[in-house]
């Protein structure tokens, strides 16, 4: 690493975002064949069905693995996503000129997490965890469960489906082709992303990891 250049993510949580994110796009592209009617076709003799409960699988049992391997990391994470101050609702209001129009004069400095990845992060637990109590009830429970709560789980399914794969597509949006945003991808390819992007994305999380090197 040279001093133009800054470690952003770990290889190990690179290789659970490449793995956790592999399976959600299964779990996507599968659940869409079983939401939209006229892709039913797809779905004959219901192997898509077996892939969607193996992609289930790896989405539930990856992000356990690296917690029980790394918990101080997943703590960390979780304390960042959800610890929200008055620089994020200057992001929030900042955002729409800055992504829209390239106008970065009113986005504050931001830390290890900016505002839009926390956003992110709140996304994939939250619902997450609806998916798994959803996904597991349709799945074990489909002949038990009262009638009348298999259609709720059914609908709170199909809106957290709706939700995460809207923010899905902005995600990889932001992340491989937006302008502004050119070293998001090799931030969690490679780990690094440049000094200048680091100041611009990151500033006050940039100040803390060169302090006294620079």
């Amino acid at each position: 690493m040279t001093h133009h250049e800054v470690e952003k993510y770990r290889k190990p949580i690179r290789i659970l975002h490449w793995i956790h994110s592999g399976a959600f796009v299964l779990l996507f592209l599968t659940g869409l064949v079983l939401f939209i009617p006229g892709l039913g076709f797809l779905a004959e003799d219901s192997w898509t069905r077996i892939i969607h409960r193996i992609g289930a699988a790896i989405f539930v049992v990856i992000p356990i693995i690296y917690l029980v391997i790394n918990p101080a990391s997943v703590g960390r994470g979780l304390k960042l996503a959800f610890t929200w101050n008055k620089d994020d609702i200057g992001w929030l209001k900042a955002a729409p000129r800055y992504y829209f129009l390239g106008d970065e004069s009113g986005m504050p400095p931001q830390g290890e997490m900016n505002t839009g990845q926390k956003m992110w992060w709140f996304i994939v637990v939250m619902f997450g965890v609806l998916f798994v109590i959803t996904g597991v009830t349709m799945a074990f429970f489909k002949t038990s469960a009262p009638a009348a709560l298999l259609q709720w789980v059914v609908f709170i399914h199909d809106v957290s489906f709706i939700v995460s794969g809207a923010m899905l597509f902005v995600h990889i949006y932001l992340g491989v082709f937006h302008p502004l945003m050119t070293d998001a991808w090799s931030a969690i390819t490679g780990g690094k992303v440049s000094a200048e992007y680091a100041r611009k994305h990151h500033g006050k999380w940039y100040a803390e990891v060169t302090k006294g090197k620079e």
